[in-house]
């Protein structure tokens, strides 16, 4: 959770809608573990091959002025891209955040995100501390915060004065996505369940739109309040709801809004839904499809759904060969024989750890019975040395193993695995029982194994 809350208030930009603009940037990204980094905006990516020695210039179009996220294998920023952009960018990716720099016409703009990221990180600490604080502490902190970005913002000379107008709103979105979060984050971090703000909290802004393109692609924040306001209502009274009636709930919602780009990105969303397991994906692709208007997205689901049509129990499954905590290599092939339950999971994801004692106690129970059991991780090779620390300091047993290129490892890819934790349970022939299997602390799972005979 701290990674997300920390992009949360890291990544604030600002834009207006444009015709398409060519730009140019250029710089040089040193120490990159791929060589290559990426730009993505709303419906844009663009990637841009480095050379030997780091350095790159490139010469694209864009459809809008403003958010765009320059990311490398193991680092992301924020990026401000407009109308007569042509930027410098220089950074060293083993010391990203502290050396990354801009020069050239856009420098102003990108440089204040850097500060303010910067800012923002230093005033928050840690998300614990910031989050456990009472509510009248709280409140003071929020405003100190506020008070210290306009610092920033009205100190900074900006070249744009379209970035200028709606970074100010920005910072209002900021301010009102921080009121937001304190309820569920305090009651999470202050480990106070069903934890309630006093009548003398802060109101959000019920006035706000919240169906502006142009704030859309002008701020991040705005995109959190809009998101949290749209589950909170499609969420109401959801408890008993099939996955299909919620589903359905989702899509009435979407398609009462206006912007086109706040509707792809909850399409986007809802894309999560269509994998292997949910008997309803075939027609919510046919409703996500009829409905988006961005292309790549739409070709990239199509490749997803493809995909997961071949993932039906009695087809073979797709293979894995890959490092084992133990040394040397393991394969599906190796395990032939025996049912194997595969957990894919990361250090990183609290849902994944979390289901760790659980998953002992099964593996437990099933000791020495035709099964094995297959932890496989899609952690980043930079922690590498993390995840060897946490299968030794957890005493993680079955067979333990690292991926060879995280979330693009083929394996993970041929299973269209987005969100982790996801559990497959393959037959002693190597074929698919489910590909997506209840996971360790769900009873169903034992039924599962009894139905399929594993004794």
């Amino acid at each position: 959770m701290k990674n997300t809350l920390y992009l949360l208030m890291i990544l604030v930009l600002s834009s207006f809608a444009l015709p398409a603009e060519t730009i140019t940037i250029s710089g040089k990204i040193s120490n990159t573990e791929e060589k290559k980094i990426k730009i993505k905006g709303e419906s844009f990516n663009k990637e841009i091959a480095l050379k030997p020695d780091g350095s790159f210039s490139e010469t694209f179009p864009i459809s809008y002025s403003g958010s765009y996220t320059l990311s490398t294998k193991n680092n992301r920023a924020s990026l401000y891209l407009a109308k007569g952009t042509k930027l410098n960018i220089t950074a060293d990716d083993a010391n990203f955040n502290t050396s990354l720099a801009f020069s050239g016409n856009g420098s102003v703009e990108n440089q204040y995100l850097v500060k303010k990221g910067q800012l923002v990180n230093t005033m928050l600490g840690n998300p614990q501390t910031f989050y456990s604080q009472d509510e009248t502490t709280y409140v003071n902190k929020n405003k100190e915060l506020k008070t210290a970005v306009l610092g920033l913002y009205n100190s900074t000379k900006f070249t744009d004065a379209g970035f200028k107008k709606n970074e100010q709103k920005s910072i209002d979105y900021f301010e009102q996505l921080l009121l937001l979060n304190y309820p569920a984050y305090h009651a999470h971090y202050a480990k106070k369940e069903n934890f309630k703000p006093s009548e003398s909290f802060p109101k959000l802004d019920t006035t706000l739109d919240m169906d502006s393109d142009n704030d859309f692609l002008f701020s991040n924040p705005y995109k959190q309040l809009i998101a949290a306001r749209f589950n909170q209502k499609v969420s109401e009274n959801s408890a008993n709801l099939t996955e299909k009636e919620l589903s359905d709930r989702i899509l009435t919602e979407i398609k009462k809004i206006k912007s086109p780009n706040i509707k792809n990105s909850f399409l986007q969303n809802l894309g999560y839904q269509i994998r292997a397991g949910n008997t309803e994906s075939e027609a919510l692709y046919k409703e996500i499809m009829a409905l988006s208007t961005d292309n790549k997205f739409k070709e990239d689901l199509t490749e997803k759904f493809n995909k997961i049509k071949g993932l039906i129990p009695g087809k073979p499954s797709p293979k894995f060969n890959y490092e084992n905590y133990k040394g040397g290599q393991t394969s599906l092939d190796n395990l032939k024989g025996k049912f194997v339950y595969i957990d894919v999971w990361a250090t990183w994801c609290g849902p994944c750890r979390q289901e760790i004692p659980f998953l002992q106690k099964v593996e437990e129970q099933y000791h020495g019975k035709n099964i094995e059991f297959v932890s496989i991780s899609i952690d980043a090779k930079k922690d590498y040395d993390k995840w060897k620390k946490l299968v030794d300091e957890k005493k993680l047993g079955g067979i333990q193993l690292f991926a060879d290129n995280d979330w693009s490892s083929q394996f993970i890819k041929e299973y269209g695995i987005e969100s982790i934790p996801r559990f497959i349970l393959v037959d002693p022939n190597g074929n698919i029982v489910t590909a997506d299997a209840p996971r360790p602390s769900d009873p169903q799972l034992t039924e599962l194994f009894t139905k399929q005979g594993v004794k």
